[in-house]
């Protein structure tokens, strides 16, 4: 059976000593990797280190980059930079990056717009795909890609935690982007969220944790982890009309077409 593929949790907010339970549980729930996620470049050293925890059974690979909300303290690095710094064989991918229109004051927003572009020219030049943060923007990350795509050709991507609205679904996918869903697909309220991932193409759909944030139905407000992948993959692949073990297969050889890195 393949097991399922955390895209995206943020494993630097565990600590050593809860990490053996965390990875036992997490093959109880049949994963078989995980990607822990960068939010500062500056501590791109410290996501490198965390796929040592990596098990024959389990694979942890590792993105970097600058999460919008910290692009006033880091500023807006070189994509050359970036790419020097993926050169390990664990880096499998870049960010997360992107727009963050609700933490970030209106002021900020062209700093992160810049650091946005940065992070979009490395994935080019490194040929792996960004995992994109949007947070009510919508407008201006469908506008950025569409933008850059046009101007300088296209590059690999996935937008992650996808929360947003048809229209950017609809973007994303025209330029051969990904989507992601989080435990958010599983909320009792989140009615327009699943008519979107009832829609989204099988081959373009990942899913993924955000851990340790936003937990899902029947984990809801307690700290999540990778392992409750399974229960956001077996709310998709009920609107797909799947088995949960198709939806495995299905969902995990579309990292590996994304993430071509991860081998």
């Amino acid at each position: 059976m393949t097991g399922l593929i955390d895209t995206h949790c943020h494993l630097d907010h565990f600590s050593a000593e809860e990490m053996p339970d965390l990875l036992d549980r997490a093959r109880e729930f049949e994963l078989e990797g995980m990607v822990t996620i960068g939010t500062r470049l500056s501590r791109q050293a410290e996501q490198k280190a965390l796929t040592q925890y990596s098990r024959p059974d389990l694979t942890i690979w590792c993105a970097i980059g600058t999460h919008p909300d910290h692009v006033d303290e880091e500023g807006v690095p070189e994509a050359e930079d970036i790419a020097i710094l993926t050169e390990e064989p664990e880096v499998i991918a870049i960010g997360e990056s992107g727009l963050d229109y609700f933490h970030g004051a209106e002021d900020i927003r062209p700093t992160q717009q810049a650091s946005f572009r940065a992070h979009i020219h490395a994935a080019r030049l490194t040929g792996l795909p960004l995992a994109i943060h949007a947070r009510q923007a919508d407008e201006d990350i469908a506008a950025i890609l569409q933008e850059e795509t046009a101007e300088r050709g296209a590059f690999p991507f996935l937008l992650h935690c996808f929360a947003s609205g048809p229209d950017l679904a609809k973007a994303a996918l025209l330029l051969g982007g990904y989507l992601s869903f989080s435990g958010i697909v599983t909320f009792p309220r989140s009615t327009e969220l699943r008519e979107i991932a009832a829609q989204v193409p099988l081959d373009r759909i990942l899913v993924e944790t955000d851990s340790p944030f936003l937990a899902p139905v029947p984990r809801r407000g307690k700290r999540n982890e990778p392992g409750y992948t399974s229960y956001t993959a077996g709310v998709v692949a009920e609107l797909h009309g799947l088995e949960q073990e198709a939806f495995a297969e299905t969902t995990t050889a579309n990292f590996h077409r994304l993430f071509t890195k991860a081998g």
